[in-house]
């Protein structure tokens, strides 16, 4: 997505589920005081203030500004700073790159698992979790049924085998990958169509707001027997989680 598309308010009041669901990711990484860490994605920093008060030394990188100017209100006394991670170029080595919700928004995949790789200590480790292959599936055929087979489909989401093999390619060793089903309820009456506005800003980059509201409510219709469950959306969720260390 476009740094430009994100909206931290609407991230912060209607999507607090993206980092409340990384909270557990955070142990994976086996913190200890004065480790470093770069939290690739960190959105508006609620799990880099996490990482942090593990007493690490942490650094939160996000392709948004918007994003990067609410996570400094939001803890002003951590280090924020705005960068593209497909062309992150950094001097610094650390011991951790944690990155929750955000590699499947980077279809150069290879580019940034290589500048991952560059920017890890020998022996450190990568700790992620992102949409794999089957992600949302049932929002992305309902979403191609309406805009047909041109639809601009902005994420990149990859099976165990695939992203195991690039990150090997580039001297990752993987201690832990798995996909497992992540049905995500949204709490909002509108929760789905919410979640459109937030998450498929690229989808509609080139859609007038009026077609882009018919979209939807189709989009809606469509989903409602399989995504519509007790009285509130439930997002069909498929997370790709991973453990790798730097050779």
């Amino acid at each position: 997505m476009q740094a430009d598309n994100w909206n931290p308010v609407l991230y912060e009041d209607s999507h607090s589920f993206v980092w409340k669901l990384g909270a557990d990711l955070v142990t994976l990484c086996d913190l200890k005081e004065g480790m470093s860490v770069l939290d690739l994605g960190c959105g508006t920093g609620h799990l880099t203030n996490q990482i942090h008060l593990s007493g690490a030394k942490v650094i939160g990188v996000d392709i948004s500004q918007r994003m990067i100017t609410q996570a400094k209100t939001n803890y002003p006394n951590l280090d924020f700073f705005c960068a593209d991670a497909a062309k992150l170029n950094l001097t610094k080595q650390f011991d951790v790159v944690f990155s929750n919700a955000t590699l499947h928004w980077i279809k150069q995949s290879e580019s940034v698992v290589e500048r991952i790789s560059n920017s890890l200590k020998p022996g450190g480790k990568l700790v992620a979790e992102f949409g794999g292959k089957g992600n949302v599936g049932h929002i992305i055929r309902a979403l191609y049924n309406e805009l047909g087979p041109n639809m601009v489909n902005p994420w990149y989401f990859p099976s165990v085998s695939e992203y195991s093999t690039l990150l090997e390619k580039h001297e990752l060793e993987v201690n832990l990958i798995t996909m497992f089903d992540r049905p995500t309820p949204l709490e909002e009456k509108a929760g789905l169509r919410n979640w459109l506005d937030m998450f498929c800003k690229p989808i509609f980059a080139n859609i007038d707001s009026e077609s882009q509201d018919q979209i939807c409510r189709k989009v809606e219709n469509q989903l409602r027997s399989n995504l519509y469950k007790d009285g509130r959306w439930v997002i069909d969720y498929r997370r790709l989680r991973v453990v790798a260390v730097k050779l």
